[in-house]
């Protein structure tokens, strides 16, 4: 009975055992089924977003062809009207198509034209009672005029040279030898003082002494030989003020990747200003200034050059609104009458 007992009892266990793994299995598959549910459902909200957006998209593209068929409508009209009358109408649907494209395109360029040639067509009307419009156009055109716009395509040029200055900018961490020290270099003595008795000395060190001893032995070329050892010299040892110490400890392979990054900066600053998106812009320059300053060699020509060119880019680089000719459209809705 004792061992029937224990291999029901050793059964039972087993059952069990059994039984847990059976458990534990099925919970592993209601795992990946709500993980993949979750994924399904995932990728339902994307669905939905994603119609959501060509539907908006739908409704601006219909919204732009009701009001193209609106001003269509409109045009269509202006042919039964008298001359004066067309002339008005044409010259404000112009202008109204040409504050549109100076909005898009951010220059003022279209509507300095379409001024300047509504301008004409009413001089060659000859009509006195247009006269009050020629006069708003006037005063528009020289407003528009003097408005500054961006000029995306220099600073596009712009933000390409300081992409292509980044490669030659010199690390802080990277030790170069100073250039200014061979400006230094002093100059041989004229020949008409070779003949001079030399100053009495009554100290001078041992370097100076062979200098001098190579000066009278070789002449210039002695004093030449000289000149470059003791550049050379100088040149070994350089003391520099670095606020920033994580500066120095940029390796050979971060420096790789923060010159790209900068590059990357300096990249998306161009695709912000082409996209009209000055905030980014301007965002993505003091990005690379900050970098600039914290990592390069200030000291640089070539550093200098580019903060420069970076601090002109920023300040040129700022949305400025295209002023409407509204008083050009109200003195055309005083000459057109009513309709």
């Amino acid at each position: 009975m004792a061992i029937a007992a224990l291999v029901l009892a050793w059964r039972a266990d087993q059952r069990v055992h059994g039984t847990e793994r059976e458990l534990v299995r099925r919970q592993q598959e209601m795992n990946e089924r709500v993980s993949e549910s979750n994924l399904l459902a995932r990728q339902a909200q994307d669905g939905m977003r994603d119609a959501a957006a060509k539907v908006a998209l739908l409704e601006a593209r219909l919204n732009e062809v009701t009001v193209e068929r609106g001003q269509l409508e409109d045009l269509i009209q202006s042919v039964a009207r008298s001359r004066d009358q067309s002339l008005v109408a044409e010259i404000e649907a112009s202008i109204r198509a040409a504050i549109q494209q100076a909005a898009l395109t951010g220059s003022a360029e279209p509507l300095v034209a379409t001024l300047k040639q509504g301008d004409e067509r009413i001089a060659n009307a000859s009509q006195p009672r247009l006269d009050p419009v020629r006069r708003a156009i006037a005063r528009d055109l020289d407003r528009v005029k003097a408005a500054s716009v961006v000029d995306v395509a220099s600073l596009s040029i712009k933000l390409d040279e300081a992409v292509r200055i980044v490669d030659e900018l010199p690390l802080l961490s990277a030790a170069e030898p100073r250039r200014d020290l061979a400006r230094a270099r002093p100059t041989p003595p004229p020949s008409g003082a070779a003949s001079a008795p030399p100053p009495a000395a009554t100290s001078t060190p041992a370097g100076v002494g062979f200098g001098a001893w190579l000066s009278r032995e070789f002449g210039d070329a002695g004093q030449l030989i000289v000149d470059r050892v003791w550049t050379e010299v100088r040149s070994l040892i350089r003391i520099t003020r670095i606020d920033q110490p994580e500066a120095m400890l940029v390796s050979p392979d971060q420096a790789f990747f923060l010159r790209e990054n900068l590059k990357l900066r300096l990249l998306n600053a161009r695709l912000a200003l082409m996209a009209r998106q000055y905030d980014a812009a301007q965002a993505d320059v003091r990005w690379a200034q900050g970098a600039i300053t914290r990592y390069f060699d200030r000291s640089s020509r070539r550093t200098q050059a580019l903060s420069e060119l970076l601090r002109l880019i920023s300040q040129q680089a700022r949305s400025v609104g295209i002023p409407r000719p509204d008083e050009t459209l109200t003195a055309l809705a005083a000459a057109a009458g009513p309709r």
